[in-house]
């Protein structure tokens, strides 16, 4: 096992050194780059007396090093190089190294590397240790001017070009960053252009960077991050700052994409959109992503975070601003529920098992192992709360002054609340919580009528997390909107403020008892629970005015037959199929809002919903009552289904904008019932007439998951075996419709597959992530899903143990199964940790889910 210590925020010292400008020069060659570094340095005023220098740096071999011209003789060790003291001067002074890399052999994919030919560099969190000696750390901001020498078309950098010639170029970034944000890129590349007038008159040159031939399917990217340009000045008054900005697609990538100054890095996955190769939901990743990376300039580069404790500071005020921008892009309801779907599927799975964290959590031991759901998702939950409290005034004055106040500073989680309070005069000392403590608040809530007084009576409970036994009450920005039984709204939306353990809400002049809407647009990522009538579910999926809210009552139906369903083998009743039905089948309904509701629980989160109220889940029970449960809502809407498909089809060209792809939603969403009814058929005609991924995907889904579909795999094979990305899809979709008993045979075929490339992450998550996300496959009694997902783990981990790690969470929620599916997972974890030579970032992994 690798020996590793925590690292804790309360250790944090600045730097003893500040560095103003750095200078670097690369001699590019596959197995020995060089890398010569000048870096102008002086002692930090804040460093204690006498404190040596320490420079990070793996896997280096140092060839030259001199302070001020003077050859100086120190050996590196492990983890970087010290300078004593001594050696430094006490003014500023500049630090030379020189060192040799081998981009080729790097299959972590960190720091530089290589994919398909192409140089490439990822650096966040730490990965610029592997390219030079360097302060690897966010706190140390300065100026990067860059050369780039080597035989590839095109060399870029961060930055504005500022020379080239032959085999060289040199780029210039005026703006302080660290060195995570730092980016190289180097090949045969060719470049989809446009401009952008800033809204100053400045003009920017934009460039979206890709392989030959892959020129045609950049049109959307370049409309996103153009979107994004102009959303960022009008929404929150932030301009681009430099000439040009550029993106590269990249084919083998840890992350969706990083967002380095100037030089955004792509997984390729997340640029490259034709209708023919990318379904609707592709279309939508590119244009969240993009616009999340492009917003970073701003939230995370301008400013970045002192320490990767506050890592949330950058990464979830940033999910935050994407998911304004997508909400008015798109439907900004849609785009709440699928947000919340996201947040309760892996969020609020994080926080109720062994590795829950706190939002701001304080020790780690491996950084990578910090980049989850609870970081970004739970961080943009809580800016979203923030801004519900104080209002939307207070919330653009309040980020004005943060811009204006930590511009070129590296910031902390309490300047950003500090802000806050000075600009809105709020005390935010028990807001913070939500930054400290781990965990998913339950919110209690009964009512009661008395006299024309509806009273609400709300209590929070808090539930001990790994480290955190105890917690204190949270604030609760509780959204409330009160119904009358005729379905006119006598309350309109608004937001009480809970800060006690328990609190109650008084509504006085009230002819007849309402029927209260909570939490809507799930203005707080907590837990509800109160005792609802069925009927009062069916009430407000029909009249309810909040649209997260409407669909919530629906899915809590659902959730509720579907329980019943596994636990005492009931039948799906009337009340839910016909109040769903009606919903399917109202055309005053945004589509892609039906087809959501249309969307039945997924088989982990009925697990989750089984094992909050004490029922050990079964997964092949679940796998088989969900089942049961399509059959009888298609049965229910049969007659209606096909007038539906035919009213949805698009007889123009396709368009990838929110409404088109609301309708394919609804249309495929129709067409996976009818499958159930007519063996496929439709779903065949479909597939041979497609003439875009999303009902050529949609359809082959539909008839994997009645179990055909075989001569449309092969077909779909031979027509997309040149295109990665869409091959990626093809692996997934055959393991995640595969029947329980099948899927850990059918994921061991494909890995014999000549394609399988098992090192290209995307691929990895493809086949492997597909199998850990197929539950009742992944969960079969006889363990063999347990078996291949760690075999595969054990096997990637020394090539690349940053995807290993973040794989692993397949097993994260271990304890709410049976004693002997426990026993299978614990003995899987226990081997990994007495693998030889197990990375850090494993090690951790398995050691936290164990609980050891």
């Amino acid at each position: 096992m690798t020996e590793a210590r925590a690292i804790l925020l309360s250790d944090y010292q600045p730097f003893s050194h500040l560095v103003d400008q750095v200078t670097l020069t690369f001699h590019l060659a596959p197995q020995a780059t060089r890398v010569m570094a000048r870096l102008e340095m002086r002692p930090n005023p804040a460093r204690e007396p006498g404190q040596d220098l320490r420079l990070d740096g793996e896997g280096l071999r140092l060839l030259a090093l001199s302070v001020d011209g003077r050859p100086l003789a120190a050996q590196p060790d492990a983890t970087g190089l010290t300078l004593a003291a001594a050696h430094l001067p006490d003014g500023p002074f500049v630090l030379e190294t020189e060192v040799e890399i081998a981009p080729e052999g790097n299959t972590a994919l960190e720091g530089l590397y290589m994919s398909r030919g192409m140089y490439c560099t990822q650096c966040e969190a730490e990965g610029f240790r592997k390219i030079t000696f360097y302060p690897d750390r966010p706190d140390v901001m300065a100026r990067f001017r860059v050369r780039v020498e080597g035989d590839l078309p095109v060399l870029l950098s961060n930055g504005n070009p500022v020379a080239a010639g032959p085999g060289w170029a040199e780029w210039d970034d005026p703006w302080p960053k660290p060195a995570y944000l730092f980016a190289l890129v180097a090949g045969d590349l060719r470049a989809h252009s446009a401009r952008f007038r800033t809204m100053s008159g400045r003009d920017v040159a934009l460039n979206i960077w890709v392989r030959p031939g892959d020129e045609q399917r950049c049109a959307y990217a370049m409309d996103s991050l153009i979107r994004s340009m102009r959303w960022d000045e009008e929404v929150y008054g932030r301009e681009y700052d430099l000439d040009v900005f550029n993106i590269v697609a990249v084919d083998d990538f840890n992350m969706g994409a990083m967002e380095n100054k100037g030089l955004n890095i792509f997984n390729s996955k997340f640029v490259l959109a034709s209708p023919e190769t990318a379904t609707d939901d592709d279309f939508a990743r590119i244009e969240a992503i993009i616009a999340h990376e492009y917003f970073h300039n701003w939230t995370g580069n301008r400013i970045t975070c002192r320490d990767w404790f506050q890592l949330c500071l950058k990464e979830g005020l940033t999910v935050y601003r994407d998911q304004q921008f997508s909400g008015d892009m798109r439907s900004a309801a849609v785009k709440r529920i699928e947000d919340v779907l996201m947040l309760r599927a892996r969020q609020f799975r994080e926080d109720q098992g062994p590795l829950a964290h706190a939002v701001r959590p304080d020790s780690y031991m491996e950084i990578n192992n910090f980049y989850t759901a609870t970081i970004y998702e739970k961080g943009a939950e809580v800016i979203g709360m923030l801004r519900r409290l104080v209002g939307a005034e207070a919330y653009a004055r309040a980020l004005d002054l943060y811009f204006e106040r930590h511009d070129g500073e590296a910031a902390t989680i309490e300047d950003w609340l500090r802000v806050f309070e000075d600009a809105t005069g709020r005390d935010l000392t028990q807001f913070k919580r939500w930054y400290t403590e781990a965990g998913t608040p339950l919110l209690k809530v009964r009512d009661e009528f008395n006299n024309g007084v509806y009273t609400l009576h709300f209590e929070q409970e808090n539930p001990a997390t790994p480290g955190q036994p105890v917690k204190g009450a949270k604030v609760l920005p509780i959204a409330v909107g009160l119904l009358n039984p005729n379905g006119d709204e006598v309350l309109a939306t608004t937001v009480l403020e809970m800060t006690e353990m328990r609190q109650s809400f008084r509504f006085e002049g009230l002819a007849t008892r309402p029927v209260p809407s909570l939490l809507r647009g799930f203005s707080a990522p907590v837990v509800l629970e109160r005792e609802t009538p069925a009927a009062e579910r069916a009430f407000l999926l029909a009249h309810d005015t909040d649209p997260f809210n409407k669909w919530e009552a629906g899915r809590a139906l659902a959730k509720d037959v579907l329980a019943r369903m596994v636990t005492a083998g009931a039948a799906p009743g009337p009340d839910w199929l016909d109040a769903l039905a009606r919903v399917a089948l109202d055309e005053s309904l945004d589509p892609a809002f039906r087809a959501l509701c249309l969307r039945l629980p997924s088989e982990d989160d009925m697990a989750q919903t089984l094992h909050a109220s004490g029922h050990v889940p079964d997964p092949a029970g679940i796998y088989a009552a969900r089942r049961r449960m399509g059959a009888a809502l298609a049965q229910r809407l049969g007659s209606e289904v096909p007038g539906l498909i035919a009213a949805l089809a698009e007889p123009g060209g396709f368009s990838p904008d929110a409404r088109a792809a609301g309708r394919r939603a609804l249309r495929l969403a129709a067409l996976s019932l009818l499958s159930r009814l007519d063996d496929g058929a439709a779903a065949r005609a479909v597939f041979a007439q497609a003439n875009n991924m999303t009902e050529e995907v949609g359809a082959l889904a539909c008839l994997l998951d009645i179990g055909a579909g075989q001569a449309e795999l092969a077909r779909f094979e031979t027509r997309w075996s040149h295109d990665r990305n869409v091959m990626d899809k093809w692996f997934a979709l055959q393991i995640a419709f595969a029947a329980p008993e099948r899927a850990v045979e059918v994921t061991r075929d494909l890995t014999a597959h000549p394609a399988f490339d098992w090192k290209n992450p995307n691929r990895f998550r493809a086949v492997i992530g597909a199998l850990a996300g197929n539950h009742a496959g992944f969960h079969h009694a006889e363990g063999g899903g347990y078996d291949l997902v760690a075999e595969w783990l054990l096997r990637l981990d020394p090539l690349n143990p940053q995807t290993a790690a973040r794989m692993s969470t397949a097993f994260e929620t271990w304890r709410r199964y049976d004693a002997d599916r426990q026993a299978m997972i614990r003995a899987g974890l226990r081997r990994m940790l007495a693998t030889e030579g197990l990375s850090r970032d494993l090690t951790e992994m398995a050691g936290r889910m164990l609980g050891e």
